[in-house]
């Protein structure tokens, strides 16, 4: 009996994002079979590519069946615990649900990909198990050398080696294809954003702050009321391993959880394959400042000072004499990034380049207002 190979039919997701002075729309699906989200509501499209056959069915927003009295909850955003700690809500409770259907298509390109993976063990175990079938064919049986190889295994050799080849095609294929469209003026502005934080990378340190919480100045002498703990952390262009595309991400390192990848139109906080979630980029409230901080570690070259303080103080700031070999600080400016939304994000970041910094964070607000205002063009 011949081999024989199922092919399996696979939908593999494609998220496109289309910004133009119309609004923000975002497809996801491939050709013939997929949804629109937009600021006018969500739509099923399906046709038969070629013909010209096609069907547009509203699922949600203006004029749909979803009532509008029913009150959504207001989650609120996670503060510092009683330690200070400052981190993100667990990455199950995040998600936007404007963006539900891209982390659907993310898992569903997984679910593809392994299945296929497991296809791939399957026909490869079969393609040995043949091979040695024509082996032993040769190999001497009761005193005989059968010459004849059976027909059959050499037409299963070739199958088999066509579908581990078809197989590992689909497999390729099996990731979100992330396609973005700008309009001209939003392109310059986004493209002034990932020049900015290509810049930003380049600061001599960047840290994560993943606690800061008060001390009374009086009992520990110090000049700084605030104490916090940071951890040196790495910025990037990089892409989470589910996408294939062309458009790399602003990669967040983050000391305490998921790492962020922001993408033109959204956030992945992104922990592991199935442990991930998407935020809208306009839900962001984003926060850029500086701080006076107080550096006893050594100050890195970008940084400027811009005071001086004492390891021991006065009330009043000035040097206290009580203390034998009491010496200098320097006290620097520092950028400063917080990262916020109601769906329970918390991150803070501190840069040793406060110019670069400030650049950064006009740039993404430029960016950010551009994409709130075409959320609410319809």
């Amino acid at each position: 009996m011949a081999w024989s190979f199922r092919r399996r039919v696979k939908i593999i997701p494609g998220v496109h994002l289309n910004f133009s002075r119309s609004g923000i729309s975002t497809s996801i699906g491939v050709r013939g079979a997929n949804m629109t989200i937009g600021s006018s509501g969500t739509f099923l499209n399906t046709g038969v590519p070629g013909l010209g056959i096609s069907n547009r069915q509203r699922l949600s927003g203006r004029n749909s069946s979803h009532s509008p009295d029913l009150p959504l909850p207001v989650p609120v955003i996670p503060e510092e615990d009683d330690r200070g700690n400052i981190y993100s809500a667990d990455i199950h409770e995040i998600t936007s649900q404007g963006m539900q259907g891209i982390k659907e298509a993310i898992l569903l390109a997984r679910e593809q990909r392994m299945s296929l993976k497991k296809d791939l063990s399957k026909i490869k175990l079969a393609l040995m198990t043949t091979k040695v079938k024509k082996v032993m064919s040769y190999i001497l049986i009761y005193g005989f050398i059968k010459k004849d190889v059976p027909e059959h295994l050499s037409i299963d050799l070739i199958a088999q080696q066509e579908a581990i080849k078809q197989t590992k095609e689909q497999i390729d294929a099996s990731y979100v294809d992330l396609a973005v469209e700008f309009d001209l003026e939003l392109k310059q502005k986004y493209d002034a954003l990932v020049a900015a934080f290509v810049n930003l990378t380049k600061c001599r340190k960047i840290w994560d702050v993943t606690s800061a919480h008060y001390q009374d100045r009086v009992i520990t002498r110090s000049s700084a009321s605030t104490l916090i703990k940071r951890t040196i952390v790495h910025f990037g262009l990089k892409s989470i391993p589910e996408f294939k595309s062309t458009v790399q991400a602003m990669y967040f390192q983050n000391a305490n959880g998921a790492d962020l990848y922001i993408y033109p139109g959204f956030i992945v906080m992104y922990s592991r394959a199935t442990n991930f979630a998407v935020i809208g980029l306009d839900e962001i409230d984003f926060q850029q400042s500086y701080v006076r901080f107080t550096e006893t570690q050594g100050v890195p070259t970008d940084s400027k000072v811009i005071d001086q303080t004492w390891a021991k103080v006065n009330r009043n700031g000035s040097r206290d004499k009580r203390f034998k070999g009491n010496y200098q600080i320097p006290v620097v400016r520092y950028g400063e990034i917080k990262l916020r939304t109601v769906t329970g994000v918390h991150e803070e970041y501190e840069f040793s380049n406060y110019e670069a910094t400030e650049a950064f964070g006009n740039a993404f607000r430029s960016y950010q207002n551009a994409i709130r205002q075409l959320n609410i063009i319809n």
